[in-house]
């Protein structure tokens, strides 16, 4: 009788050292397409609320559509177990996500990107952007796990509803069909997105959302799958920019063994495919803040996001594509709540003054009551 085969997934296995160099080729790619297209999700978000131009947005969604197609399929053959993934927990901190997300929101409109955003533009050259990410990761990190990671814990994350049984999406909750009606979903994500025929125009915009679809999808199956059952992950993650910015900042100072994840290296990719993107269109330069106000505004956001981001466990990438693949329920908080806080940024901007531009809306809405 002869002895069963050898389990080859499980000798096979990738080592910790190549999932990172897999983050950091994702990291390049999304870097490199994401800055040859010039797609930015505040953008995106600004184009659609003020613009009424829902191109990029649409594009945000068909990389929702990819990275959600991909990842349900991984969940249907067994591939990924969403339980594994953070995004799942037996409590769900609905109020630290929502003022999470409106923090993160604001503090994005007030840099004029988020923290993705602010790594394709420091490969582009800009130094403001160096800033944004070293106040970003330093504030983050301190909510994350260091002097206010009480204030977050026994503060803000103690009001919070428990989930019975871990259910892992929103879709386990709708239904039985789970990842089927998912890839249902995701179908119905790119096929509107593909139906604006101003985008096959843009085909540049096209492979962006693309890549950064398949930038999730490769995530997950790097962290749960391809990599060895014995490396020790307990934790299976892909593409968000908050707490690998804040750890990658940490493991640069610190030198920490094994500081260097998936998640790190993705961040460290970014910069370098975004460069190699400048380099090739010949859009590489320095670039400064104008005067001390913006610099003020910068300050400012990069603090709102490095809190927000962690409160709200993820950020445009992170939640809206990342925690949207697996159907996660804080994305249900999120995504509204960072399209609100982009919003009320934007009003502050364009106002001057965060009270005066809402005593100017209610006065705009109180008129038109009137003439009605």
């Amino acid at each position: 009788m002869q002895p069963p085969p050898p389990d080859r997934s499980r000798m096979d296995g990738l080592p910790l050292p190549s999932v990172s160099l897999i983050g950091a080729l994702v990291g390049v790619l999304t870097g490199y397409f994401v800055r040859r297209a010039r797609l930015c999700s505040f953008g995106a978000i600004e184009s659609a609320l003020i613009g009424r131009d829902w191109r990029r947005l649409k594009v945000f969604g068909i990389a929702l559509g990819v990275a959600l197609a991909g990842t349900q399929l991984a969940i249907l053959i067994g591939w990924l177990d969403p339980l594994r993934s953070s995004y799942v927990a037996a409590k769900l901190p609905w109020l630290g996500l929502g003022i999470g997300a409106v923090a993160f929101g604001f503090g994005m409109a007030l840099v004029g990107t988020c923290a993705f955003g602010s790594l394709v533009r420091l490969g582009g050259g800009d130094l403001r952007s160096l800033m944004t990410l070293l106040i970003f990761g330093a504030v983050a990190f301190a909510m994350l796990r260091g002097s206010l990671v009480d204030f977050r814990i026994n503060g803000i994350e103690a009001v919070n509803l428990p989930i019975p049984g871990l259910k892992p999406s929103i879709l386990s909750e709708l239904s039985g069909l789970g990842p089927m009606l998912g890839l249902a979903c995701a179908v119905a994500l790119i096929g509107i997105g593909l139906t604006d025929r101003r985008l096959w125009r843009a085909p540049k915009l096209l492979t962006a959302g693309i890549v950064l679809g398949l930038g999730v999808v490769a995530g997950w199956l790097a962290t749960g799958t391809l990599v060895d059952d014995f490396a020790g992950l307990s934790r299976v993650q892909s593409l968000t920019f908050v707490a690998p910015v804040a750890r990658t900042l940490f493991g640069l100072m610190s030198g920490a063994p094994g500081w260097i994840d998936f998640g790190v290296a993705s961040v460290i990719g970014v910069p370098v495919g975004a460069f190699l993107a400048a380099r090739q269109a010949r859009d590489f330069h320095w670039e400064a803040y104008d005067d001390a106000r913006e610099m003020r505004r910068h300050i400012g956001g990069a603090m709102l996001m490095g809190s927000g981001g962690i409160l709200a466990s993820g950020c445009t990438i992170g939640q809206g594509l990342t925690a949207g693949s697996l159907t996660a329920v804080s994305w249900l908080i999120t995504v509204p709540g960072l399209m609100l806080g982009a919003r009320l940024g934007i009003l502050f901007l364009v106002e001057d003054s965060f009270l005066a531009g809402l005593r100017s809306r209610f006065s705009v809405l109180r008129r038109t009551g009137e003439h009605r």
